[in-house]
This record gives structure tokens, C-alpha cells and sequence, in this order.
């Protein structure tokens, strides 16, 4: 079925894949400080948000496989910190 956007909503669209790498890095952000401060069940909905938000990330050079389930089984925080800075450190 094709979905007919107006120029309006097309513009949305363009601008949201124009900007989708810094809009996963600041959801990536975010989910850093709440796992931070998270506890019980929650904490592990965060964990996969954050897996599948690490997938998505398009960075240059990529992100190793390994350095991301590394993260994720270990359930390092700080390790994803440091990640996360060194994304936002790159151009």
C-alpha cells in the first residue's frame, strides 16, 4: 500500500534521517544515565533498548560486534560511558 506523505510530512521524514545518527546518540545518552540509576526488572528493558540502539548507530569507522556484546553481557555501565563519550567525541 502506498502511503502518499504532504510536503510537510515529507520534509519530518528527511530531516529525521538527515539527523538520525545524533538522534541515537542522544537516546543512547540517555539510556546510559538511566541505567545508571535503574533497578529491578526495568534494567533489563533498558539493556536491550540499549543493544538495539548500539546495532543501529551507523558510526565511521563501525562499531565492532564484539566490543558491543562484550558491553551488553557484562552489563558494564561504565564501559558503555566510555563509548558513549568516544562517539560523541567523533566529527
Amino acid at each position: 500500500m502506498a502511503q502518499h506523505l504532504s510536503r510537510y510530512q515529507q520534509g519530518i521524514v528527511r530531516r529525521f534521517y538527515l539527523h538520525r545518527g545524533t538522534i541515537l546518540l542522544n537516546r543512547l545518552q540517555e539510556l546510559t544515565s538511566d541505567l545508571a540509576v535503574a533497578e529491578g526488572r526495568r534494567v533489563d528493558t533498558l539493556w536491550k533498548r540499549t543493544a538495539d540502539t548500539l546495532r543501529k548507530i551507523d558510526a565511521q569507522p563501525p562499531l565492532p560486534e564484539s566490543r558491543i556484546n562484550t558491553i551488553i553481557e557484562n552489563r558494564d555501565v561504565a564501559a558503555l560511558a566510555v563509548l558513549v563519550g568516544e562517539l560523541h567525541a567523533r566529527p
